[in-house]
């Protein structure tokens, strides 16, 4: 997979994350594409309308794959998402064995791939992952501050 294949699927997350921006969430979008570049599994954030503190994109994109696929193991998968995971989604992503994660905008209060932790690379685990970050980092930024700024003009938190 080549960094032009790394854009085409972030702009297909940022899909899902405008989508999850319409219906209140917090805008990450989450995809899972196999070794023949099909798409397994997707996910946008859901936490406010499943009130589920779990429902991130990502883990409700490794769920779907694990489900389409068969199997929990997501050897030779791609995990692309928009915003940098957190220690949460970064376990999940070790324990579906997911050897690659490609992300956007980095998370500095809660990412655990370069921000906060480096769990994906830890030599202490026994599963790591190869990282791309900052693809399409700028959109996905902007996505995220526009959510944020437009929740603070309505008082919400």
């Amino acid at each position: 997979m080549d960094s032009s294949s790394y854009t085409m699927y972030m702009n297909i997350a940022l899909d899902l994350a405008r989508d999850a921006a319409a219906e209140g969430e917090v805008p990450v979008g989450a995809l899972v594409v196999d070794c023949e570049g099909q798409i397994i599994g997707t996910g946008a954030n859901r936490r406010e309308a499943d009130q589920d503190p779990i429902a991130h994109a990502e883990i409700l994109a490794i769920a779907q794959a694990a489900n389409r696929t068969g199997f929990w193991r997501l050897e030779d998968t791609t995990l692309f998402v928009t915003l940098e995971p957190c220690p949460m989604c970064a376990g999940a992503i070790l324990n579906a064995r997911i050897p690659r994660v490609v992300f956007g905008a980095t998370d500095p209060k809660a990412g655990a791939v370069t921000s906060l932790f480096r769990l994906l690379e830890d030599d202490r685990l026994n599963h790591r992952c190869t990282v791309a970050g900052g693809i399409l980092a700028d959109e996905s930024a902007k996505l995220l501050s526009s959510f944020f700024r437009s929740l603070r003009l309505q008082g919400k938190k």
